[in-house]
């Protein structure tokens, strides 16, 4: 794993996949959310970006409490205090850990546990964790499998696209959309949406390293 001098590029990386498919995931929110979700990520990324210079000068630790610590205080909203805690915790966590596959897969494991406690949820419930925790069973797999890391990379994009796609005839329990009932269904949620897409520009960049 690489050190924290690729935040400032994933982050930019990151950015730039939201804005490209800002109309669809806006469509999306406002299909059956409260239409903010992209705005909010938005505001929290670009906190985020502001601190390149003292993320690259911070261990993996620091690097992402200091990260759950700017989403929570900036974005706002259910995704903020949710993605905030992932963070948190999965800095909590590095700091017990190598960033080898076990490690960040340990790591990864604590920030999805954090949002299914935080947020009282877990698969099948039309959330970003219908995206999240699919890529936790694929990492959790390949440390058991000891897979290579071209395979695992593109294990994790297809566990995030199968995971997101298979909200779209969920339905929703939580938030908004969880008043639509029926109505919900057709739809891929919001959230497990722009998770896909960051899981899957991460898996992309560190391909490229």
């Amino acid at each position: 794993m690489t050190d924290t001098n690729i935040l400032p590029h994933l982050i930019q990386a990151i950015q730039s996949e939201m804005l490209n498919n800002e109309e669809e995931i806006s469509a999306l929110d406002r299909a059956i959310g409260d239409g903010d979700h992209l705005t909010n990520l938005l505001r929290g990324l670009d906190a985020v970006a502001k601190l390149n210079n003292e993320l690259i000068q911070l261990d993996w630790s620091a690097a992402l409490m200091k990260i759950g610590m700017t989403l929570m205080s900036t974005m706002g909203g259910a995704s903020g205090s949710l993605l905030g805690s992932m963070f948190v915790s999965m800095g909590k966590t590095a700091k017990d850990h190598q960033l080898d596959l076990a490690g960040v897969t340990a790591i990864y494991t604590a920030g999805v546990e954090s949002i299914k406690a935080r947020g009282k949820s877990d698969i099948g419930e039309k959330t970003m964790l219908d995206t999240l925790i699919p890529v936790m069973n694929t990492l959790q797999t390949a440390v058991l499998e000891s897979q290579d890391r071209s395979s695992v990379l593109k294990n994790i994009k297809t566990a995030a696209i199968d995971g997101m796609l298979s909200t779209k005839e969920m339905l929703a329990t939580k938030g908004r959309a969880s008043f639509l009932g029926e109505r919900a269904r057709g739809h891929i949620d919001a959230g497990a949406r722009t998770s896909q897409l960051i899981l899957c520009v991460i898996a992309d960049e560190l391909g490229k390293n």
